[in-house]
């Protein structure tokens, strides 16, 4: 897929996921093949006030490019000015959250000031961000969006073809509205839709959760790329195996249980090199629950999983899982 001046490899992206695709995740999904990453959302108005924290969101390296850095908010002015500082950074793409469904950040719950999925209500206003936004900076700028905010509010078509206008290089597509938000099942049909009504990249996201189910929503709906979100916690092998799918056929047999433990030792380890021990331990919790889902004896692992504080401690968890999984027997460790 060409965004811009530069050209994407391979079919599936990483998904923005807010607490969850930092540096160490997006890395790993890229050496496991993503083809794109997006970093979490970052909110525009804190950059503005030079926020320390916001600021750490958006730290990229060179080896998991390309990557766009994620903007929330609902002022054209202040996300202008929120991508100029995010140049900072040096990311390949700007991106605009039109799709988030969190309370929060689309004010439902009496905080926040109606970002994210909230902006589909007002077209009008989606195009004045990104026009404001294309004008602030020199690469490419994306929306993601969802099918709508409600059952009564079906725009995803309406809202692309503004921010195509507006100067949009691409459009991710998720196929639930606000409402709805990760359940029932995705819409395909509304991507479809965009698809045939932009001229620009269209990225489908929702219900991909295999190398087939990824093959069949770009046969289905035409899309250029799939967007890889809650399919990828614990699993960054997705990327690979869609990867081989799309381009022998093949069917890649799931990661063995070293595999999987030798990963999720990799992750955390990176994650306590870029934010200490003591912080990354606490996020790395619930990464250790989805990289555990489906071994056996998965739920006693995974309340063990719930009280890492160091990382000797998943080690040790690694340790107990590889004996229970040889029955007891000394076992060729993975660490």
């Amino acid at each position: 897929m060409k965004l811009g001046s530069f050209q994407i490899e391979g079919r599936a992206a990483l998904a923005p996921m807010a607490g969850i695709t930092d540096a160490s995740f997006r890395q790993l999904c890229v050496d496991f093949g993503a083809g794109y990453v997006v970093t979490e959302m970052v909110s525009a108005q804190g950059l503005t006030y030079k926020n320390y924290k916001t600021n750490q969101l958006m730290k990229l390296s060179d080896t998991e490019r390309p990557a766009a850095i994620q903007l929330f908010g609902d002022e054209p002015d202040y996300l202008a000015r929120g991508a100029e500082i995010a140049m900072n950074f040096s990311p390949d793409a700007i991106d605009i959250n039109m799709g988030c469904p969190a309370p929060k950040v689309c004010g439902t719950s009496g905080r926040g000031h109606g970002s994210g999925s909230a902006l589909m209500k007002d077209p009008e206003l989606c195009g004045r961000i990104v026009a404001a936004v294309k004008a602030a900076v020199d690469v490419p700028v994306t929306v993601k969006i969802r099918k709508g905010w409600d059952k009564n509010s079906v725009n995803a078509v309406e809202v692309a073809q503004i921010c195509e206008a507006a100067g949009a290089d691409a459009i991710a597509v998720h196929g639930r509205t606000r409402e709805q938000m990760y359940q029932p099942s995705a819409d395909w049909e509304i991507i479809t839709a965009v698809k045939q009504a932009v001229k620009i990249p269209v990225i489908g996201n929702g219900d991909v959760t295999d190398a087939k189910s990824a093959a069949k929503m770009l046969e289905q709906t035409g899309c250029d790329m799939v967007m890889i979100g809650r399919a990828a916690l614990g699993n960054p092998w997705i990327f690979r195996e869609i990867h081989a799918y799309l381009t022998t056929g093949v069917l890649l047999p799931p990661p063995t249980l070293n595999e999987r433990l030798l990963v999720m030792l990799r992750h955390v380890r990176a994650m306590c090199e870029d934010k200490g021990e003591d912080r990354a331990m606490r996020e790395a919790r619930k990464h250790a629950g989805w990289y555990l889902k489906g071994l056996p004896n998965a739920a006693s692992f995974r309340r063990e999983a719930g009280q890492l504080t160091v990382f000797h401690d998943i080690e040790l968890l690694t340790q107990r899982i590889l004996s229970s999984a040889a029955g007891g027997a000394s076992h060729e460790t993975v660490i």
